[in-house]
């Protein structure tokens, strides 16, 4: 059975982090029903993630969701993003990983954030440091800025998940992403590009 993992480095409770998390996970469940899907947040891992950067080994705790994204065929990783990047908590995680150990991962990467200005953490944060483990990245990234949620927007950002849940999907099958030259998406909503977020 394939197996998706999705990382939830969101800190509050509730979070839009954890929202977007699940949106995703609920989008992989409803294009691929066969496919067994794991939300794992890493608010209540919080202290293991410190500890393990203290002590440089994981508890049994950490170390169990450590391996079940190890051994996903896919993970989804989604950061709420501060001062343009991702958490500390976010970082931490991977931080605790054995190192190689995701060569070849598909990996799609998402973030939340207080304004659209934040949008473009993705490519220059979560993106390069997935590079650098290895991982496969799916090329769509997927930012929800707050003005998204239970607006017109959610549609647009709806629209974005699930285009980045196929290419996901894709690549776990060995297909590519599953793109073709011709196919185009908008990245941004209307919403978020909204003169309610002015660039100052």
């Amino acid at each position: 059975m394939t197996k998706i993992a999705v990382v939830s480095a969101g800190l509050g409770d509730p979070s839009t982090t954890r929202m977007l998390a699940d949106a995703f996970a609920a989008k992989v469940n409803e294009l691929a029903p066969a496919t067994a899907v794991e939300v794992f947040g890493l608010r209540d891992l919080a202290h293991d993630i410190v500890d393990a950067t203290l002590a440089g080994f994981a508890s049994p705790r950490l170390q169990s969701v450590i391996e079940s994204v190890q051994q996903a065929d896919g993970v989804i990783v989604v950061s709420p993003i501060y001062q343009a990047s991702y958490s500390g908590l976010f970082k931490s995680f991977f931080d605790a990983f054995e190192n190689d150990s995701l060569i070849g991962k598909p990996v799609l990467t998402a973030a939340t954030g207080g304004t659209a200005r934040h949008s473009l953490a993705i490519e220059y944060a979560l993106k390069p440091m997935f590079s650098y483990l290895q991982t496969v990245l799916v090329p769509t990234g997927v930012f929800a800025s707050p003005h998204e949620w239970g607006s017109n927007g959610e549609r647009a950002l709806d629209t974005r998940i699930e285009r980045a849940v196929r290419e996901l999907l894709s690549l776990v099958e060995g297909h590519g992403t599953g793109r073709s030259f011709d196919d185009s998406i908008d990245l941004f909503s209307e919403t978020m590009l909204s003169i309610s977020d002015p660039i100052s």
